[in-house]
């Protein structure tokens, strides 16, 4: 199965379509989201994410043929232009690669979860006291010297007052939330030793059983329902991807190095993207 390589692809699963068109839902174009900044030298893309054969000129945009539920179609890919600032690791390093997303998501599920149904008849009485541990805690977290990335094990802790899925969204974003990006990470399986942004997106959200396969930023940028969520907000356009799991910033831009965390202390520039929101979340 051929895959995509880049973070993002403004065809989608579509036909080919111009690698500088906005995917549905974007409010702005790649170019003018959060500075767009252009390709690193010497970035490397996930082997078991690109296409043998694929041709890519300097300006970083590729052409692949990708499987889809509707056949086989050609998409043009579009590098992710927050690549830069996600450390990018050189075609020499080696990184371990990560466990299905099922098996991170369940791991560290915080122990004795309400489940859904004991959820809706205690949040009313539980949401304003959990919130206020949250804004608490969060504020205690300080960002590691050099960028955004919070400090420590890079993990966050699993809140107890939240839906069982957003719990294993967290625990999912914690199993790779140290882990180098690499362009393409995550495209071809959920199984990779690092991830780019959609790449990192997709492991979480499918930690929590809420994505079955990966999808490009692109493809985020319409997936779901639109405006944020109550619980998980996602944040894309053709180019790049980023989340707000109950309160908790997860991207790959802004970290402090190529092993910091995703987990990020400061609100990322919210322009040029499209706002959507896992169904239910």
């Amino acid at each position: 199965m051929a895959a995509l390589a880049g973070c993002g692809s403004s065809g989608g699963h579509g036909a080919t379509t111009s690698a500088t068109s906005d995917p549905p839902g974007t409010t702005a174009s790649t170019s003018g989201a959060r500075g767009g900044k252009t390709d690193p030298s010497g970035a490397k893309a996930d082997p078991a994410s690109t296409k043998t054969g694929a041709s890519a000129g300097a300006s970083g945009v590729k052409t692949a043929t990708v499987k889809t539920p509707n056949g086989r179609v050609e998409v043009v890919e579009v590098r992710d232009p927050e690549e830069a600032k996600s450390f990018p690791l050189p075609a020499s390093t080696q990184h371990r690669s990560a466990s299905t997303p099922s098996v991170a998501g369940e791991a560290a599920v915080a122990a004795g979860a309400p489940s859904d149904a004991e959820i809706k008849r205690e949040l009313k009485e539980m949401h304003a006291v959990e919130r206020a541990a949250a804004q608490t805690q969060r504020r205690e977290l300080t960002p590691v010297a050099g960028g955004e990335s919070v400090g420590g094990s890079g993990t966050i802790p699993i809140p107890s007052g939240v839906p069982e899925a957003v719990q294993r969204v967290i625990a999912g974003g914690n199993a790779i939330a140290d882990f180098p990006y690499i362009w393409g990470g995550g495209h071809a399986s959920f199984v990779a030793n690092g991830y780019d942004c959609s790449g990192s997106v997709s492991y979480a959200l499918a930690a929590g059983g809420l994505l079955s396969a990966p999808l490009v930023s692109g493809d985020l940028a319409s997936w779901g329902e639109p405006g944020p969520g109550r619980w998980i907000t996602i944040y894309a356009n053709a180019g790049h991807t980023f989340m707000d799991v109950d309160g908790m910033w997860f991207d790959t831009a802004g970290r402090s190095g190529p092993y910091a965390s995703r987990w990020l202390v400061a609100t990322p520039s919210l322009e040029g993207y499209a706002v959507r929101h896992p169904q239910g979340m």
